[in-house]
């Protein structure tokens, strides 16, 4: 009984079904929204696969109206269906070798976008064309997905020889940002891959910036066995030590 007055205080007396339930109610509100917006630029229209992942990651049908109204937006400015792998600024980060889009998927049928923190160098990225190069390969990333078998994306950071000259705070705000503002829901799982003791005091200050959700995805893989139950290890790129 004590448990029942608790979730009705909080809020959290909602079974699984009426929350399925209001989540639907919550969807045909979007699409009323989205529907004249979309009746006039039919370019701008989203499928239902992404209505509901806005609905997900805003909570709200208003909320999710205002994410995907400054989504497309931000998709004209920032020229996103224009990004191609002959633009100066994409040639330039790729060849660094810091990330890798897999050509196998995770244990889940998931792209892999694969990040080698040691290619990183902190203090000499320009964050306006980090930013570019790394919406192009989201981007990239999600072509590679079939939403009839999961709409979501594995990310791994390869923290070996991890040192604070490749810590890099902004740009992690950056791609948060992105991921939750521009890409909600799009994130599967995201792996941290032999990170040294020092990386916890950066954990330390990463994790505020997470909400629970997306802090949920984030798993902590320490060798190979453990890699071994979410993707190939021998699909990764070959370490260079």
């Amino acid at each position: 009984m004590f448990n029942s007055m608790l979730g009705k205080l909080t809020g959290n007396s909602k079974t699984p079904d009426q929350k399925a339930a209001d989540f639907e109610t919550g969807l045909a509100e979007l699409k009323l929204k989205c529907q004249p917006v979309f009746e006039e630029n039919p370019s701008e229209a989203h499928s239902e696969a992404s209505l509901r992942r806005f609905l997900r990651g805003y909570t709200t049908a208003d909320a999710a109206f205002v994410g995907i109204t400054k989504y497309n937006k931000w998709r004209k400015e920032f020229q996103v269906d224009s990004l191609t792998s002959s633009d100066p600024d994409i040639i330039s980060e790729m060849s660094k070798g810091v990330a890798h889009l897999l050509r196998t998927r995770d244990v889940k049928s998931r792209p892999v976008l694969y990040i080698i923190a040691r290619k990183h160098v902190a203090a000499d990225r320009d964050l306006d064309k980090l930013t570019k190069f790394t919406v192009y390969l989201l981007e990239q990333t999600f072509q590679r997905l079939d939403e009839q078998i999961i709409d979501n994306i594995c990310i791994v950071f390869d923290m070996k020889q991890f040192s604070m000259a490749n810590m890099d705070y902004q740009f992690v705000k950056k791609l948060i940002w992105l991921l939750g503002k521009y890409y909600p829901e799009r994130l599967g799982i995201c792996l941290v891959y032999n990170a040294p003791v020092m990386f916890q005091g950066c954990w330390a200050v990463i994790r505020p910036w997470l909400n629970e959700i997306t802090a949920s995805k984030v798993v902590f893989v320490s060798n190979e066995t453990q890699i071994c139950q979410y993707l190939n290890p021998d699909a990764l790129p070959p370490s260079e030590d």
